[in-house]
């Protein structure tokens, strides 16, 4: 084998070889350090491409512009009024709203695709999702959605009032409305109520505790007019957390001025209508020992027949049984809370105009059945308006507290206005 031997000529040809390799290593490095840099240029490229895509995407959007209420992620939103959706720059073309279990809601397209709501009341403590599609004037589309949860009982207040829409009632009859929870925010939930007579007379409200509200004029309505009651306590906060639910206008009319004067001393009952005497009834009113109230008081309740049990009004046996129990009480009309009638009695003879025998109420001649129309008791009945006005004097007994029945009337108008949180 031979054997070859390094010459310093040959030695230094390699360092050579082996330096220009290396030269070639430092060249190359240098071309991927400038390659670097070049990528670095061409990366800004890209993001200029980049911009120039979005740019030319948005351009292109949609100018519809949805707006949807309430706001995505909102609680205790209201079951009235809070579900809306609005389009400026477009069209609604589709709005799709359900439940979070998928039940669908209906709702309504306004006719010019400008807005759309449900058409029915929402539930309370349900979630609902809606979303919306729009399109511009060139056809391109915009999307929006939202999920809100509405008010819960727990969280919510109902005012529950009397008198009933579009009913004729008699000239005392108030506005009473009683809330199903306490109101602490007396001024803020009086704000969201307003009363007004088409008589012009002035009305004020009066809080008799801090879940009863009552509206009357100085003096009785107007006959002949007509009453608007308007409920704006959709999203009212009555106490801490607590929200009022209810939109409604409610309207009634006040019939003919029909006012009866019972005197208890005289037992005689004075029908007057219209200013006019129209009929004098003979009475029974409330024993010595039980005697009626005095006092102006409201009918609130007309019951063709109804049953009485002293049991319910405190008048009881040894054996805790009622003192009385009358299972067909002949038209029957309520003037107070606590249990004071004035109403037909087929049982009593020869008391009324007479003797005051009863325990508290004012009794009518009647007969049993409720089927004489020609009996006292039934004409007063035909004869009457729950508002009307029943006047009791020269009774042994004290007034009637305001509060008990609808008979706030019995306050003067300074202590009337001095219960108003407006």
């Amino acid at each position: 084998m031979e054997k070859r031997v390094m010459t310093d000529s040959k030695r230094r040809k390699g360092l050579v070889a082996v330096s220009a390799l290396l030269g070639g290593v430092l060249v190359l490095s240098a071309c991927t350090d400038d390659g670097d840099k070049g990528g670095k240029a061409n990366t800004g490229t890209s993001e200029s491409s980049q911009q120039d895509v979005d740019k030319a995407a948005a351009a292109d959007a949609s100018e519809a512009q949805i707006a949807i209420k309430p706001k995505n992620g909102a609680t205790n939103a209201s079951i009235n009024n809070a579900a809306q959706v609005t389009v400026t720059k477009g069209k609604l073309t589709k709005v799709v709203m359900t439940t979070q279990d998928g039940t669908p809601v209906e709702g309504t397209l306004a006719a010019d695709g400008s807005s759309w709501k449900p058409t029915d009341q929402l539930e309370r403590s349900t979630t609902y999702k809606i979303d919306a599609t729009a399109a511009d004037s060139k056809g391109r589309e915009a999307h929006e959605n939202s999920s809100f949860t509405t008010v819960s009982p727990d969280n919510s207040f109902i005012g529950n009032f009397t008198p009933e829409d579009g009913s004729t009632v008699g000239v005392g009859m108030p506005v009473s409305i009683n809330f199903n929870k306490a109101i602490t925010d007396k001024k803020a939930v009086q704000d969201g109520i307003t009363v007004t007579s088409s008589s012009g007379q002035e009305v004020v409200g009066h809080w008799f505790n801090g879940q009863r509200l009552d509206f009357r004029p100085q003096d009785y309505w107007q006959g002949g007019s007509t009453v608007t009651l308007k409920l704006a306590l959709d999203g009212v906060e009555g106490a801490d957390g607590v929200f009022g639910v209810q939109q409604k206008t409610v309207t009634f009319k006040i019939g003919r001025n029909q006012v009866s004067t019972v005197d208890a001393k005289t037992k005689q009952m004075t029908v007057t209508r219209d200013g006019k005497t129209i009929k004098t009834i003979p009475i029974s009113a409330g024993s010595p020992e039980n005697p009626t109230y005095n006092g102006q008081m409201v009918i609130s309740e007309k019951h063709k027949e109804a049953r009485m049990n002293g049991a319910t009004v405190g008048f009881t046996d040894d054996d805790g049984k009622g003192e009385y129990d009358i299972k067909d009480v002949p038209h029957a009309m309520r003037l107070s809370t606590s249990g004071t009638f004035i109403h037909g009695n087929y049982w009593g003879k020869g008391i009324f105009g007479n003797a005051n025998t009863s325990h508290g109420c004012v009794g009518l001649a009647d007969v049993k059945g409720a089927n004489d129309p020609n009996a006292p008791g039934a004409w007063f009945y035909d004869n009457s308006l729950i508002g009307d006005v029943v006047i009791v004097k020269n009774s042994p007994d004290k007034t009637i507290t305001p509060d008990n029945g609808l008979n706030g009337w019995n306050m003067s108008w300074a202590e009337w206005t001095a219960g108003s949180q407006a």
